[in-house]
């Protein structure tokens, strides 16, 4: 299938990580108001909720900097294997929202806009390994230029 619209896995990439950081940021802010009304009302200590959503918090933000890490990779089949992974993890959040809870219109609304983007980008992706098969790398160029030399 050849898909006209060619996207970067880099730009898939960076919009995961906008996003996760958005979710880091909220579940921060919630988890730290959570933690001042447990203090103001029981007087210290750390309620399970704001365990839970520092723990949220710190995943969000170790999935940004994985993220970032995998932009950095130059194969692009591994970027398939990497979208691939990304493309259901956002989709496996979209159903899981609407299922539990589909009052966070917000969130769901994220969770498609990531997995909507990482599908574009996998399709444009499998077209662009299709070219890179057929074409020659200039390493390969230059020994065939060579090698057509000595003969």
């Amino acid at each position: 299938m050849k898909f006209k619209i060619s996207i970067q896995p880099k730009i898939a990439y960076y919009l995961s990580i906008v996003l996760t950081l958005i979710l880091f940021f909220y579940f921060s802010y919630k988890g730290v108001i959570a933690y001042f009304i447990h203090k103001e009302l029981y007087g210290g200590g750390i309620d399970i909720l704001v365990t839970l959503r520092a723990t949220l918090a710190g995943v969000m933000l170790f999935l940004s900097l994985l993220l970032l890490q995998f932009s950095k990779i130059k194969d692009l089949k591994s970027h398939r294997t990497i979208l691939n992974g990304i493309f259901i993890g956002w989709s496996t959040i979209i159903i899981l929202l609407i299922i539990l809870n589909p009052n966070l219109i917000y969130f769901i609304i994220m969770s498609g806009l990531g997995s909507f983007f990482s599908l574009i980008t996998l399709l444009s992706l499998a077209d662009q390994i299709k070219e890179e098969k057929n074409s020659l790398t200039d390493k390969e160029i230059y020994l065939l230029q060579k090698l057509a030399n000595k003969k």
